[in-house]
């Protein structure tokens, strides 16, 4: 059975953008525009577009930049998870934010990338097709075909069933996590706060066979540096905005 759409969402921020520099030496990641349009906004607004009503962001790299920011958006509730002395990467800060997140499912996105047309449409398809009585997390991921900026072998095989397989050694593989899923918070219920990343918890998943993947249904845009911030501009002009 489906879950009705989540109301609440983690947007991982905390990030150091290194291979953003120069343009992250004085500005958080997040925070860089792309025609325009601040990263995080282009993920902020198709989730209240979808019904969030709630969002928790980690913050570390330039914190109080990010904490100015996001006291404007009045179209949600912000609540910071303060990551300010320590690196946690991405299992750990949800490891941290636990306490924050309730019992029900939750998005969690990523700040780098994003989809084009946006619309809060995939977010909505993806609670749909999230069902927790199968799976402990379900994968946005985006067919490297249909992306720009993602330079990498891809990180997935889909089964029928979409059921989740990391690439591994295998030399290239059709889907990339695409920077959001629903999970079931209970993931990290009594985990270690520390700093390690969430390809730990997926690969447990995988493992039991409780990680699911759902295919992005529009072109996907990456924006890991400065060349690909320059082709995404490219990309989004090209097509209309």
């Amino acid at each position: 059975m489906s879950v009705p759409v989540p109301h609440t969402a983690m947007v991982l921020a905390a990030g150091l953008g290194t291979r953003m520099r120069p343009l992250t030496d004085g500005t958080p990641k997040p925070l860089i525009e792309v025609c325009g349009k601040r990263l995080i906004d282009r993920m902020l607004d198709p989730l209240v577009a979808a019904g969030v009503k709630r969002v928790i962001v980690n913050v570390h790299y330039l914190a109080d930049q990010m904490e100015a920011h996001l006291a404007g958006r009045t179209d949600l509730e912000v609540v910071i998870s303060d990551e300010r002395g320590e690196v946690l990467e991405t299992g750990g800060a949800l490891a941290k934010a636990r306490p924050l997140l309730g019992d029900d499912p939750i998005y969690v996105i990523n700040t780098d990338a994003f989809w084009a047309p946006e619309s809060d449409a995939p977010l909505r398809a993806m609670a749909e097709a999230f069902e927790p009585e199968l799976a402990d997390a379900l994968l946005m991921v985006a067919d490297t075909g249909q992306s720009l900026g993602f330079d990498g072998a891809g990180d997935f095989f889909l089964g029928d069933d979409r059921r989740m397989v990391r690439r591994n050694d295998a030399p290239s593989a059709p889907w990339a996590y695409a920077g959001a899923r629903i999970i079931r918070p209970q993931l990290y219920d009594d985990t270690p706060i520390e700093r390690f990343s969430a390809l730990r918890v997926w690969d447990e998943l995988i493992a039991k066979g409780r990680l699911m993947g759902w295919p992005l249904d529009r072109f996907w845009l990456h924006v890991g540096d400065p060349g690909a911030l320059k082709d995404a501009e490219m990309w989004l002009r090209c097509h209309g905005e």
